[in-house]
């Protein structure tokens, strides 16, 4: 998962540095070393990347709530494997940061599902983020065998003052429902915490956008937790080079027009978009023409009171896929419709599980440079803000190495900044609806880039598809959960499509 984007936030000195507490009893943990080791507190949740011999652990062992507006992180790293020197500097740091600044544990985040964010550790003023600093807090650039070290990171506290919190790392599959509690934090042996309220700092937050599409490929949505944004496929809605609605927009906006009505939102945005074909002087009018065309026939059928409708035209300026396919240019050519986000249905928010996890329609296999493959699906979690995490398995079950590049061979990925594993899908069979990987949404000096919320294949993971014989990695991604959905059908590369249960 992916990470940067700025809003200034000033800070007073104000509470005392988050320090101040006794430490509280905690049973032993297996591995601590004398070098950012010696932590042993209980581990609140876990998980591990790498294979076999090459594996680091990560274990929260404190979230901690300040002030009751930040969160105070901190993990424990273990190598859990038997090889030396398992580094986690640049595992741990944010994929988008410079690549100087990797010695900075700086990509430890948490998922805020109610306001469909990514938060990251603060950016102080003469820093590069509230967090372990390798160098800075003497602590080794690898861990042996058994050797453990805390680092933390400092970042805003999520909406609504959970309970429990997501933590996600570049490194692992987001570790779900780690309690937080509002006790002053205790930092680990030899750390030091900083106080976030003495200094000023940038808040660093991301949107995450979860889309979805229809079967039929008539219109695709894209839900940022604040704003529905419906995409509307030109190609149904018009005849080439037209602006005449055809007979079966009207059935695609009579969708759309309903859920205009269940939003509370007084604004709607019409925008029309074309893809890179053509010239300019064609794809700006002719799309603003057909901005013009869906906000009348909206106007029609929305029923709600008070409502007003604003058109744009912008050619070919604004693509959301790559124009170099003809799926792509498919994709781009569109009318997108923007508003306010309904709440969901009285009753539909909590999904009942008919089918147990662990047991039916949960293992597929295929075949990759000649070597056998095979898919076991951990997981599907809900988690608050209509989201869910898809957890699964990809085991070489062959004699050789071999290379499964169908995870990051999507229609889409040219889209993203980085490769990923983000050819996976989730089918609503009875909604009629196809759900794709989440995209974190960042912006860098007025530039918007789309990372995967999923597993990472470039970068330091350029070598995730790479399985040797008997290999296993693990890999994650995050969607939108249609509401009341007890299973979903869950397609992952080239491998059968499988039947999963939400759980």
């Amino acid at each position: 998962m992916a990470q940067p984007s700025a809003a200034p936030t000033s800070a007073a000195s104000s509470s005392a540095a988050p320090t101040s507490a006794a430490p509280s009893s905690a049973a032993p943990s297996p591995s601590s070393s004398s070098s950012g080791g010696g932590d042993d507190r209980p581990a609140l949740a876990a998980a591990v990347h790498g294979v076999e011999t090459t594996m680091l652990k990560v274990e929260p062992v404190a979230v901690n709530r300040v002030a009751g507006k930040h969160l105070v992180v901190q993990l424990r790293l273990s190598n859990a494997g038997t090889e030396k020197d398992i580094t986690w500097t640049g595992e741990l740091g944010d994929s988008t940061r410079p690549l100087g600044e990797i010695r900075w544990a700086s990509g430890i985040g948490v998922l805020d599902g109610a306001a469909h964010r990514l938060l990251l550790p603060y950016k102080p003023v003469d820093g590069v983020c509230l967090c372990t600093d390798q160098d800075k807090d003497g602590l080794p650039y690898s861990l042996d065998p058994g050797e453990s070290i805390t680092v933390y990171g400092v970042l805003p506290a999520p909406s609504g003052d959970p309970e429990t919190v997501t933590i996600v790392t570049p490194e692992t599959a987001p570790m779900i429902g780690v309690p937080v509690s509002d006790e002053p934090p205790v930092p680990a042996p030899g750390m030091a915490l900083p106080d976030p309220d003495a200094q000023q700092v940038t808040t660093l937050s991301h949107p995450v956008q979860v889309p979805s599409e229809s079967l039929d490929k008539s219109e695709e949505t894209a839900d940022d937790g604040k704003d529905l944004r419906v995409s509307l496929s030109s190609d149904v809605l018009f005849a080439v080079n037209k602006a005449t609605l055809t007979p079966k927009a009207r059935t695609v906006l009579a969708r759309t027009a309903k859920l205009v009505d269940a939003s509370e939102g007084a604004t709607v945005t019409v925008e029309g978009h074309a893809d890179s074909s053509g010239t300019d002087a064609i794809n700006d009018p002719l799309s603003l023409r057909r901005a013009q065309a869906v906000r009348q026939a909206l106007s029609t059928l929305v029923t709600r009171e008070g409502v007003t409708f604003a058109a744009k035209g912008y050619g070919s300026a604004k693509p959301l896929y790559d124009n170099g396919d003809e799926e792509g240019r498919r994709r781009n050519r569109r009318v997108t419709v923007t508003f306010l986000k309904p709440e969901p249905a009285a009753g539909t928010s909590a999904p009942t599980s008919t089918l147990a996890p662990g047991t039916e329609g949960l293992k597929a296999t295929s075949r990759a440079e000649g070597q056998p493959f095979g898919l076991e699906v951990t997981g599907l979690r809900g988690l608050p803000g209509e989201l869910a995490v898809l957890t699964y398995r990809v085991t070489n079950n062959g004699q050789e190495e071999a290379h499964y590049d169908e995870l990051s061979d999507s229609s889409e990925w040219m889209s993203y900044r980085y490769r990923s594993a983000s050819n996976v899908r989730l089918t609503d069979v009875a909604a009629r609806r196809e759900y794709l990987p989440g995209r974190i949404m960042v912006t860098v000096d007025d530039e918007t880039h789309a990372y995967c919320a999923c597993s990472e294949t470039s970068g330091v993971r350029l070598s995730a598809e790479t399985f040797g014989p008997g290999q296993t990695r693990e890999f994650w991604t995050l969607f939108a959960l249609p509401s009341g959905a007890a299973s979903l059908k869950v397609k992952v590369g080239d491998f059968a499509e499988l039947r999963v249960a939400v759980d």
